[in-house]
C-alpha cells in the first residue's frame, strides 16, 4: 500500500537514523537468478582491479537483487555515462531480456551487445531534451523526457539526479512513469543531501532524500523501500563528493518506487 508523501517522510527519517544501518554491512543473500549471474559476472578474474575497486563500494549483485532485477525484464538505463552498470545489467539477462540505454553514454549500447551477448539498444537522443547547466546553480533543465517506451519494467538512475534542478526533474518523473508498464519499477540512486539543508555550490551534486520522495510520489508513484547498502557513517553530508577525501565513498540513497 503506497504511504502519503508526509507518512513517508517522517518514515525514512526515523529510519534513517536507526542503529539498524550499521548493523547490516554484508547486505542480505542474494534473492534473484538475475542478481546471482551479476554476482557471477563480477567475480570474473578478468575484471580489472580498477573494477573491483567499484564494485566494492558499489555493491552491483546486491543493489540490483534490492531493486528486483529480473532476467527476463526489459530495463532502462539513464546516462549510463562509462557503463559501469550497463555491462552489469546486460549480464544478469537472459536471451529474453533488453537493456536500454537513454542519455549520454547510450551511443555504447552496440558495444556492450557484443560484450554481453544480450540485447542492448539506444533511444534515439531524441527522446529527451536537456537545457545547458544554469552557471549559478550548475543544475540542468530537463525540458523534455518522452522515450517512446510503455513496457519497461524497470528504470534504474544511479547518481544523475543530483544533475537536474529541482523544478525540472517532475518531467523526468513523469516520463519515467509513462515509460514503465504498471508495476514496474523506478529505481534511484544518489549522493544524500542533509534534509531541509539550505544548500550551496558546495553541496550541488547532492539530493535532499525526502524531497526525491515527495517528487517521486506527486508524479503517481508508489514509494516500495530504501537500503541502507549505501549508507556511509563518516560521510558528515558537507562537502562536494567530488573531493578526494570523499570521492568514490559518499553517502548515497537508495530507493524503489513503483508504477500503480
Amino acid at each position: 500500500m503506497a504511504r502519503s508523501i508526509l507518512g513517508t517522510a517522517a518514515w525514512l527519517l526515523l529510519s534513517i537514523q536507526s542503529a539498524d544501518l550499521l548493523a547490516q554491512p554484508g547486505g542480505p543473500q542474494l534473492q534473484s537468478d538475475a542478481a546471482r549471474s551479476v554476482q557471477a559476472h563480477v567475480t570474473r578474474s578478468e575484471r580489472t582491479p580498477e573494477q573491483r575497486a567499484e564494485d566494492a563500494y558499489r555493491k552491483p549483485a546486491q543493489t540490483l537483487d534490492f531493486f528486483g532485477l529480473q532476467p527476463d525484464m526489459k530495463v532502462i538505463e539513464f546516462y549510463p555515462g562509462g557503463g559501469y552498470y550497463s555491462e552489469i545489467i546486460a549480464s544478469g539477462l537472459s536471451e529474453r531480456g533488453e537493456l536500454m540505454l537513454v542519455g549520454p553514454g547510450s551511443n555504447n549500447a552496440e558495444r556492450f551487445a557484443e560484450a554481453t551477448g544480450k540485447r542492448v539498444t539506444a533511444i534515439p537522443a531524441t527522446a529527451m531534451q536537456v537545457s545547458a547547466p544554469n552557471p549559478a546553480t550548475r543544475w540542468a533543465t530537463v525540458e523534455r523526457f518522452e522515450l517512446g517506451v510503455n513496457d519497461a519494467d524497470m528504470f534504474i538512475t544511479v547518481r544523475n539526479l543530483h544533475d537536474y534542478s529541482q523544478e525540472s526533474r517532475p518531467v523526468m518523473h513523469k516520463g519515467v512513469l509513462e515509460a514503465l508498464k504498471p508495476g514496474g519499477i523506478y529505481a534511484v540512486i544518489d549522493h544524500t543531501r542533509r534534509h531541509n539543508d539550505p544548500g550551496g555550490i558546495e553541496i550541488w551534486r547532492r539530493v535532499d532524500p525526502v524531497q526525491v520522495i515527495k517528487e517521486v510520489e506527486a508524479a503517481g508513484f508508489e514509494f516500495v523501500d530504501y537500503s541502507n547498502l549505501h549508507f556511509r557513517p563518516d560521510d558528515t553530508l558537507e562537502f562536494d563528493t567530488t573531493r578526494p577525501s570523499i570521492n568514490r565513498y559518499s553517502d548515497r540513497f537508495t530507493l524503489k518506487f513503483r508504477k500503480p
